[in-house]
């Protein structure tokens, strides 16, 4: 099965099909009579704004693919713009996902990002008067950070005030009940992301021990399955790493896992009918042993070495998961049993009803907070 491969970003989150349409949807919420409250995740597969619906009753979710592409008109000879699934659908051959690393490296990537941004506030008239908040990935990259909020600071929106948090702390409000009331307390949240897992404790909003690794991701699991679909095929199929993740994002469960069949067309004319049993669920299990080694054995010792108390009171409140990974079915209770076993004590853990789009909704509920204090 071989296509291009349109981007190597935030791959789990949610379904990456370039064939899909940009997604909007409503839910429940007020908008501000004043200023208005934004969330904003720009991912390096997906980005998310959530934002006061016109009428006032909810609000509105844009989910949409974080590229961009530009054609001739063949009429006027100007350029035009696409973004987002109609870029990678009509010109897959030149679509430009330019925050493969989480985010805007250098001036070109900062100025496509910017444009790409442009074009989904424009088309979704994202209110000019607002306050925004917007979640950033704990790296350490000073210049690609201060790119992104050029990109965030530069656009139309947020006249009344652009604010970032750390996209862990964001993800992990919507799977609180009280979801700022989260912000007082102390917990640890795990960012199972496509370019990077990030594992820190949070005390009343203060980030302690933050740990990312960029050897541990979503991306790596989509090169693992491409692999290993290899590997059970005797060689008969090769995959590209977007038709790995949608086989990840299709089918990968830790309930109820059921082999699939696929189909290749084969060189020369002709058919060859495949199934997958064991490549999907491999990878993600390993996926899981990794996550869990790292936090069992690398977050928290260190976590306990400096804040012995944070650490005692953290393990006994739910460990958050957050990014698009946490989205695959039954991996919250796999955490929660491997890691269970890893410390040898009862572990619990907890998620947001989406992960995938938890991060922009907690970034909009603590910009709600800030502009009723305008």
């Amino acid at each position: 099965m071989s296509e291009t491969d349109p981007e190597d970003g935030d791959a789990a989150d949610s379904d990456a099909s370039a064939a899909d349409a940009d997604e909007t949807s409503t839910t429940e919420g007020n908008a501000d009579g004043g200023v208005a409250p934004v969330g904003v995740k720009l991912g390096s597969t997906r980005t998310v704004v959530v934002y006061p619906s016109p009428d006032g009753d909810g609000t509105e979710v844009v989910r949409t693919l974080t590229c961009l592409a530009t054609y001739e008109d063949v009429l006027t000879g100007e350029e035009r713009v696409l973004y987002g699934e109609e870029a990678a659908t009509e010109y897959p051959d030149t679509v430009e996902f330019m925050l493969r690393s989480g985010l805007p490296e250098d001036d070109d990537s900062a100025e496509a990002a910017a444009t790409f941004f442009g074009e989904l506030l424009a088309a979704n008239d994202v209110p000019e008067n607002s306050a925004v908040v917007y979640a950033i990935p704990t790296i350490d990259n000073e210049a690609g950070l201060a790119n992104l909020e050029a990109v965030i600071e530069g656009s139309s929106i947020g006249g009344e005030l652009v604010r970032s948090y750390p996209e862990s702390l964001c993800g992990s409000l919507p799977a609180f009940e009280n979801e700022l009331d989260a912000i007082d307390d102390i917990f640890v949240a795990v960012n199972m992301g496509s370019t990077n897992l990030e594992v820190c404790a949070y005390r009343r909003g203060e980030q302690l021990v933050p740990l990312s690794t960029g050897s541990i991701t979503g991306n790596e699991i989509d090169r693992r399955i491409a692999n290993y679909v290899e590997e059970e095929t005797q060689g008969r199929v090769n995959i590209d790493l977007t038709t790995a993740r949608e086989y990840k994002e299709r089918h990968a469960d830790f309930e109820s896992f059921e082999p699939f069949t696929d189909v290749i067309q084969q060189p020369g004319g002709g058919s060859h009918e495949f199934t997958i049993e064991d490549s999907v669920m491999d990878a993600c299990d390993e996926y899981v042993d990794e996550v869990v080694d790292e936090v069992a054995n690398g977050f928290l010792p260190e976590l306990a070495n400096s804040y012995m108390k944070v650490y005692q009171l953290a393990l006994e409140k739910p460990i958050v998961l957050t990014g698009g990974m946490a989205c695959l079915p039954g991996i919250v209770e796999e955490v929660e049993a491997r890691l269970s076993d890893e410390l040898k004590r009862d572990v619990t853990a907890i998620r947001a009803e989406r992960p995938d789009l938890a991060a922009a909704e907690g970034a909009y509920e603590i910009a709600g907070y800030l502009a009723s204090n305008l």
